[in-house]
């Protein structure tokens, strides 16, 4: 190990993770080490979608080509999401439609991380290492420890290690003994959103002409929506069931740590019972369907503390309706892996402040957006059942996606970095 090399460790193989790793492993002047609980890398649960943002990622990180390969779809800016009003019997009916910057790209999720793994260099990745703890030395460096019995030493962590961070815990925790803060304790655990997802997969050559093989779908009603689009090349539909408690939300989920349990195909049929048409034949067609808690994080005051950042998921993990989650974590690993590519040992702590300033407000933002997207779809927002002025308030959610570019971004996270140094 060459003490001239800034040593990362990241703390977890997911899309966040491997996101981050990749670019940083192209710098001569950086020690990149992925350290993943499991035997090998996977990723849960089947469709994932980005939008043109995160393409442009991909373009200036040299891996567009790559991703086109295993596209579900192809960039078009007539495609977003048709939202029809579905629990009002066997007829429902069209009430908006939101049109995407240049659409919406879908892949299979696990085609999706195997990108990111080819590109991944031999030796960077470490399996069957689930940190514990970590311990700050007096010369700065961090000591990992991981439950095998086996330890690590890094300049700084990164805690790519999803919505339950033991990243995130201890960072919190260790800051609310060290300023007297326990209010931080409250922001440690995943808030249930008071929201179940039923989740499943539909052969194409079971729903033929269906409208969700032509164009996203959100069917729509009171504290229920369903999400539903094709993915592995048309040949899949990719359904998501979405059943709202609003009472439930921040509650404790009574199913505690088991957040994906299986169901039967009738429990989902029966919840969206009185729905139009051709949500029972959707419904009906699923085989073992799952069933998932839908939690969520409270927004954090900060990302950084003493080298140790957190991103993705154990940032800000957020409910899934604008389908952002992915996305907002690439975009924590492009402007992370943009300002550390810079950085040396003395200028490490400026580096992750700008990485802080530059993405804290935008993915809080987003996370609160998204749980307020979920209310408006379920008719629970403050805009109700005014479809005339609630359909242009959705489109309004996405505005982030257009705010700013991510050529802008790497540019402010660079000058906040050069204002800090």
């Amino acid at each position: 190990m060459s003490e001239s090399k800034l040593r990362v460790a990241i703390c977890g193989g997911g899309i966040g993770g491997l996101a981050l790793a990749v670019p940083l492993s192209k710098h001569k002047n950086i020690q990149v080490d992925v350290y993943e609980a499991a035997g090998r890398f996977a990723e849960i649960g089947a469709g994932v979608m980005i939008w043109a943002r995160t393409w442009r990622i991909f373009e200036l990180l040299g891996l567009a080509e790559d991703f086109a390969k295993v596209a579900d779809s192809e960039p078009d800016p007539a495609v977003g999401f048709n939202y029809r009003r579905s629990d009002v019997g066997a007829n429902g009916f069209h009430w908006n439609f939101v049109s995407m910057p240049y659409g919406c790209i879908r892949f299979h999720r696990a085609h999706f991380l195997d990108v990111f793994v080819e590109h991944l260099p031999p030796d960077v990745a470490h399996f069957g290492k689930r940190l514990v703890s970590y311990e700050r030395r007096e010369d700065g460096d961090i000591s990992l420890n991981f439950a095998d019995g086996t330890s690590a030493e890094c300049n700084v962590l990164v805690g790519c290690d999803g919505i339950k961070s033991v990243v995130r815990g201890q960072l919190l925790r260790d800051k609310a003994e060290a300023e007297g803060r326990p209010d931080l304790l409250a922001l440690i655990e995943p808030r249930w959103s008071g929201t179940v997802a039923y989740r499943g997969l539909i052969p194409a050559t079971e729903l033929p002409k269906h409208e969700t093989l032509a164009s996203p779908m959100m069917y729509c009603g009171q504290d229920k929506h369903i999400v539903a689009y094709s993915i592995s090349r048309g040949h899949i539909c990719n359904v998501v069931a979405f059943a709202t408690e609003p009472k439930n939300e921040d509650a404790e989920f009574p199913g505690k740590d088991q957040w994906v349990t299986p169901c039967t195909k009738e429990e989902v049929s029966k919840c969206f019972a009185g729905w139009e048409s051709d949500v029972g034949e959707m419904l009906e067609r699923i085989d073992n369907p799952t069933k998932w808690a839908i939690h969520r994080l409270h927004r954090l005051p900060f990302y950084v503390a003493n080298r140790v950042a957190l991103m993705g998921d154990a940032a800000h993990g957020m409910c899934p309706h604008l389908g952002a989650g992915a996305g907002q974590a690439i975009e924590d690993a492009f402007i992370l892996a943009t300002v550390l590519g810079v950085a040396t040992r003395s200028t490490l702590d400026a580096a992750l402040e700008a990485y802080e300033q530059t993405r804290l407000p935008v993915a809080n933002h987003v996370l609160k957006s998204s749980d307020e997207s979920g209310k408006m779809y379920e008719f629970n927002s403050s805009f109700g059942e005014q479809y005339e002025t609630l359909g242009p308030a959705i489109k309004h959610q996405w505005d982030f996606l257009t705010s700013s570019t991510p050529e802008g971004e790497a540019e402010k996270v660079l000058s906040i970095f050069e204002g800090l140094k």
